[in-house]
């Protein structure tokens, strides 16, 4: 996805992906824990205070988005010539990275500015970011050839992008939550944002504005949004929807520019007349919620064997993009030339989703620590509490 949301999350989802809060805000109580009354009965007694554990719908939301992330991205090189494929790859895209920001969004709310959430945004945000910018920008100068590649922290490569949005959405939280209105105000700037060929590349800050409202959303969001969400009658209500939209995308393949969906260029830019622009970034916002919903809905509630793999989503993005360039680079889709068919089309599905399963591993996610959960206690003061 060198411009879609492939672009994953920086997973989500969010595209763990840090995506979402890191764990102390990202980890919920546990089924049948005590109410807010009984919880404060050990404190008073001296006992320790109930443990809380990850939330397991929400890990399966992040594994599962990263997946289809992933597999959009392996699709490609490969999909032209193959309508279904181009139909599929566009539904995709229509939801997997607002759902991805959506949460990234709900695990946001109560980012503040405090110093302990700020060392947390920077490590796990700001230090991947400069780490992983760096390294594709190398990666596609000795491994892609192109030399004259530099490194810049301005110029998101590939699917660094998520990253730095992820970083100006969140330190913006308090401001979104301090407005009578905030999601009409959001879709307002990614309406203008659409409209605006001036913005440039910096920061790929068209897709920060055009994407905006699904992060806002996320903070508008309450738990029982999502217990509503994934009541029967929505899941029923998904299917017929999930089904229009794949007849009505299959009609739109051959018809409609992809870059709608990437978000990364103007209309104008796009070669639509400036009207275009605020009537597909409402009609996008719409379909993408509608699916969003859908997929949503259907996600497993309960603890799956995939479940322990949200943790580790952020590695499972942040590694995947080196395959799918490495493979670009070696020319493995055009030496190959049946992984453009339909029988290539099912290997290279599964390829991907098996290669971002295993990056998004425990024991993948303990050797990237490093570079994505670093302790970085030294380069921050010690709170007046610790000293």
């Amino acid at each position: 996805m060198s411009q879609a949301p492939s672009e994953i999350q920086r997973a989500p989802i969010t595209p763990e992906s840090r995506e979402s809060e890191p764990r102390r805000e990202q980890t919920l109580t546990a089924p049948g824990a005590s109410s807010p009354a009984s919880a404060a009965a050990p404190a008073r007694t001296g006992a320790p205070a109930p443990a809380k554990r990850r939330d397991a719908y929400f890990d399966n939301v992040k594994y599962l988005a990263i997946v289809l992330v992933a597999v959009a991205h392996a699709w490609e090189p490969v999909m032209d010539g193959s309508r279904a494929t181009r139909a599929l790859y566009m539904i995709v895209y229509t939801f997997h990275m607002p759902a991805f920001i959506l949460v990234s969004g709900y695990f946001s709310r109560s980012f503040d500015m405090s110093s302990g959430k700020v060392k947390r945004l920077v490590t796990g945000v700001v230090v991947p970011y400069v780490l992983f910018e760096t390294a594709y920008s190398l990666f596609k100068r000795y491994a892609g050839g192109a030399g004259d590649t530099s490194i810049t922290l301005l110029d998101p490569l590939f699917l660094t992008w998520f990253l730095i949005a992820l970083f100006i959405w969140r330190v913006t939280t308090p401001l979104w939550q301090s407005l009578r209105h905030p999601l009409p105000v959001a879709l307002a700037i990614a309406a203008l944002a659409s409209v605006t060929p001036g913005i440039t590349d910096d920061l790929d800050l068209q897709r920060v504005c055009q994407l905006l409202p699904f992060f806002v959303l996320g903070l508008l969001m309450k738990p029982e949004h999502f217990q509503l969400i994934r009541r029967r009658e929505v899941r029923m209500l998904a299917l017929p929807l999930v089904a229009g939209a794949l007849v009505f995308a299959y009609w739109a393949a051959p018809r409609m520019q992809l870059g709608w969906f990437y978000r990364s260029n103007s209309a104008q830019e796009m070669d639509f007349q400036w009207w275009a622009g605020p009537v597909m970034t409402l009609a996008m916002f719409g379909c993408s919620l509608l699916l969003t919903i859908a997929f949503l809905a259907w996600v497993p509630r309960r603890h799956m064997w995939f479940t322990v793999l949200g943790a580790g989503t952020i590695c499972g993005y942040l590694l995947h993009g080196f395959l799918v360039k490495g493979a670009g680079y070696y020319g493995l889709f055009d030496r190959y030339e049946w992984l453009t068919g339909p029988v290539g089309l099912v290997v290279v599905s599964l390829v991907a989703a098996v290669a971002v399963t295993l990056l998004c591993t425990p024991p993948v996610r303990r050797m990237l620590r490093f570079a994505t959960e670093p302790d970085m206690n030294w380069a921050f003061r010690r709170s007046p509490a610790k000293r």
